[in-house]
């Protein structure tokens, strides 16, 4: 029988403003791509798990949205995910980027309320001086009581050991959640979705990202290859056009790098049967968002 009176168990909760690179800090740590990153804010929409087991620990972490002032409902069930992983979580890593001017006061109002131990997480220290992000840490240990201030680079890995080593120290002793070599508990549908939705972030601009959301129809594992029908939903009519392309070329093209993503994330031959449909103002209605599973 295993013995785990000196092993530790706990869930972390990765919070900040959008682009501060939480998702960047996850893969980092757990050392392969679970959350789609890319340049534009608020790329992460779900909660995303991601386990770090080791022999003496396993630390879940809960990788969630950037903090908003939410306009609309998608964003509403955005901030619900951040409220949902902060309640569950043993300890919560506030991400900040070097270089930010201003943190909103209603992004610590929850803080203040669950009375958590709460790690200040300085991120992107590679891109400013030692001076001013020691300025940045202290101005921002003003407006919150911190229990401590921890300076990495996710990019780069810089200081992510000593980051393990705090987040250790006041995790509950405790059998492992998982098994040892699970990375997720998301199924490999789910990673498809959002692999193919990050692709529609590096491949549009401006608004249109902001108002598709990837729907997988279909996953099927065959001895050959995985079959996948999946569906990119617009806000509205016009941008069904705007995917597709003249000629079809922008969804051939969204699709062939789709595909070579999902196929280096699951190791397997991969068949992507994708296609657009249009939703008016999904994003707007609750039931449909709820439906896309942002719940």
């Amino acid at each position: 029988m295993t013995d785990f009176s000196n092993h530790k168990s706990g869930y972390i909760a990765i919070v900040g403003k959008p682009n501060a690179g939480k998702s960047t800090l996850m893969n980092k740590i757990l050392g392969t791509k679970l959350s789609i990153t890319t340049h534009k804010a608020q790329t992460t929409r779900h909660q995303i798990i991601g386990i770090h087991s080791e022999d003496d620990s396993q630390i879940i972490f809960l990788d969630t949205p950037g903090i908003i002032n939410p306009k609309y409902e998608l964003q509403k069930a955005m901030m619900r995910f951040v409220e949902k992983a902060e309640k569950d979580a043993d300890l919560i890593l506030f991400i900040v980027e070097t270089g930010e001017k201003k943190i909103p006061d209603y992004a610590f109002d929850s803080l203040t309320k669950l009375q958590k131990p709460v790690l200040l997480v300085i991120n992107k220290i590679d891109s400013s001086t030692e001076n001013e992000t020691k300025q940045l840490a202290a101005s921002l240990n003003e407006q919150f009581n911190f229990n401590a201030t921890l300076f990495v680079s996710a990019l780069e890995g810089t200081g992510i050991d000593q980051l393990l080593k705090a987040i250790k120290e006041p995790l509950p002793f405790g059998p492992p959640f998982y098994p040892k070599d699970e990375l997720s508990e998301h199924p490999v549908r789910f990673f498809a979705s959002e692999l193919i939705r990050e692709q529609v972030y590096l491949q549009y601009h401006e608004e249109l990202p902001y108002s598709t959301t990837v729907e997988v129809i279909q996953f099927e594992e065959r001895d050959d290859l995985d079959y996948i029908n999946a569906e990119v939903i617009v806000n509205r009519n016009s941008q069904k056009g705007m995917i597709i392309g003249k000629g079809g070329r922008a969804i051939k093209q969204l699709g062939m790098a789709a595909r070579e993503s999902i196929e280096a994330f699951t190791g397997r031959k991969v068949f992507l049967d994708l296609h657009v449909k249009v939703r008016e103002k999904w994003r707007e209605r609750e039931n449909m968002v709820k439906n896309f599973g942002y719940r």
